[in-house]
């Protein structure tokens, strides 16, 4: 197949409208965490990681940001709470609006899975999303296995889910629901942070969240029940998909392939791509080629690496890759 005909029928490739937002295509860009916002604050070397992927109408999730000094639960990851870490970050979403990509951040507090030493140590243009995965703040609340409260928070699902639905009235009282997501984790039990039954839970969440309007919601397969490891397994996100009123996101060890059959069979919206998006700042194109991918070196994946380059903003281009 030619590649001209590979783009016409590519479904990964094709347009998507998410709410007030144009997208040219259906491949997004992870928030990961990189640990190189020393100090908190974003570095000018960010301007070039995001704007290497952004594309036309490319939808761009920006790295976890705290939301407090006490919010971390990773060293050197960003912040959004001082002048200093706001003025940082314009320059940054400015590169990425110049190449007409839409770009929203993934604030988070880490809650539980924070590191203590960090802890005692320690919006202008962006559109939000909210921290709700992960075994952290909000799924302390959301999980049955962790959460061992007794008041109007614990116990019974609807207790449960109180906390992120008051954090969601919150965010989009302040900037409204067209320019807010959130980000599950039903399934997964990082940090020990299970559920006796997630697909009740995630259904019942995202039933709940669909009265707000919100821009999406960005949902974490069952088979990445542990970080970093895909495993084939019979639970699905169909049952959320199929509650779920708005544009619906799915991430999980996704490649090409996979992705696209997720799009054809109604799955999801839009498909997440982490490692490999890191590894591949022109992802979407060669998706459109079917060109070979750089490998991702997981060594470099964090700020372990001395030199904050490598690893970052050093992957090539289809053009220049060998």
């Amino acid at each position: 197949m030619s590649p001209q005909a590979e783009e016409s029928t590519a479904p990964l490739l094709s347009p998507y409208k998410m709410g007030k937002f144009n997208l040219s295509h259906r491949v997004v860009l992870a928030p990961l965490t990189r640990e190189r916002s020393y100090n908190n604050v974003p570095q000018p070397l960010a301007i070039l990681y995001y704007s290497q992927r952004t594309s036309k109408g490319a939808l761009l999730i920006a790295k976890a940001t705290g939301i407090s000094d006490t919010a971390h639960g990773y060293p050197d990851s960003p912040g959004l709470w001082t002048k200093e870490q706001v003025e940082a970050w314009k320059p940054i979403v400015d590169a990425v609006h110049a190449k007409g990509g839409v770009f929203f951040v993934q604030l988070w507090h880490a809650g539980r899975v924070s590191n203590p030493d960090s802890l005692q140590k320690m919006l202008q243009k962006l559109v939000l999303t909210e921290h709700g995965a992960h075994g952290q703040l909000i799924e302390q609340f959301l999980k049955d296995q962790v959460n061992d409260r007794t008041d109007k928070y614990g116990g019974s699902l609807e207790n449960r889910c109180r906390f992120v639905f008051e954090i969601v009235e919150v965010v989009v009282d302040e900037i409204g629901a067209e320019r807010v997501g959130i980000r599950l984790s039903p399934f997964q039990d990082y940090c020990e942070a299970g559920d006796s039954n997630p697909e009740e839970l995630g259904v019942y969440l995202v039933n709940a969240l669909n009265k707000y309007g919100l821009a999406y919601c960005h949902v974490v397969e069952p088979r990445m029940k542990t970080l970093g490891e895909k495993f084939e397994c019979s639970e699905s996100l169909v049952p959320m998909r199929k509650a779920f009123n708005d544009t619906f996101l799915v991430a999980g060890g996704y490649e090409r392939e996979d992705g696209n059959k997720a799009i054809v069979e109604n799955r999801a919206d839009l498909v997440v791509y982490g490692h490999i998006f890191l590894a591949n700042p022109d992802l979407p194109e060669r998706f459109k080629l079917n060109a070979p991918l750089n490998k991702y070196n997981g060594a470099t994946f964090y700020r372990s690496n001395p030199d904050p380059v490598v690893g970052y903003t050093d992957y090539p281009f289809l053009e220049t890759s060998g």
